[in-house]
């Protein structure tokens, strides 16, 4: 009964969330034209309301390369590239904090063997393994900022890693929206032989990463 007042905020912030969605107030971020004649039409404003529109919608685990795609063909490949990915990183900031907050307590008691697995898996290196998952193609964006905030990792390795790993897939779908949007082929065609650079690096890195586990010795990892 002690934890009432967490999984209280936690309902009602469900509940707003659960809301939004139903009432399709976040569907217009899938509609790149929309948003390109939002953004014109009021400027910075709009931007910014794109931007906190875009916060919650990867919070809640909505996909962050159509993000990506929609804001490169909205602004441009650069600006798509680096405004997506800042956006997606609030949006794991927000989910890491509401997981620790309300619910590493209550999941670390009903969960505490698999968060310890967790724990020592990423304790060291975090951002680099952290990394390696962003990168890699599969995996779900909202498990991974809950487990991370409810797990004993620091932040800021947890934000450099998802930062860092976000960027190429990121500048992959923002060129490809650019390239819809300039109707340029190459542009596009660029896109899709980056994202299968960036999955390959991806795959390559956890593969180094089992081997080193592999080959360290058990006393090295403690």
């Amino acid at each position: 009964m002690r934890n009432w007042p967490r999984w209280l905020a936690f309902a009602v912030m469900g509940g707003l969330a659960l809301i939004a969605v139903r009432q399709g107030w976040l569907d217009f971020l899938s509609d790149e034209k929309q948003v390109a004649g939002f953004i014109q039409a009021r400027g910075l404003s709009g931007l910014v309301a794109v931007m906190g529109a875009g916060t919650l919608y990867t919070a809640l685990g909505g996909p962050r390369q159509l993000l990506a795609f929609v804001l490169g063909f909205a602004l441009s490949p650069v600006y798509g590239t680096v405004i997506s990915t800042a956006v997606t990183v609030l949006g794991a900031t927000l989910c890491f904090f509401v997981a620790r907050i309300l619910l590493q307590r209550s999941l670390a008691d009903r969960f505490g063997q698999r968060m310890e697995r967790f724990d020592r898996l990423f304790q060291q290196k975090t951002m680099t393994k952290i990394l390696v998952v962003r990168l890699l193609p599969i995996g779900s964006n909202l498990a991974t900022n809950l487990i991370a905030g409810c797990s004993h990792i620091r932040f800021l390795p947890f934000l450099m890693g998802s930062g860092l790993g976000y960027l190429p897939q990121m500048l992959v779908f923002a060129l490809a929206g650019a390239g819809i949007g300039n109707a340029d082929h190459y542009q596009f065609a660029l896109s899709v032989a980056l994202f299968i650079v960036a999955s390959l690096l991806g795959g390559y890195l956890l593969q180094q990463h089992r081997n080193r586990l592999l080959t360290t010795p058990l006393s090295e990892d403690s």
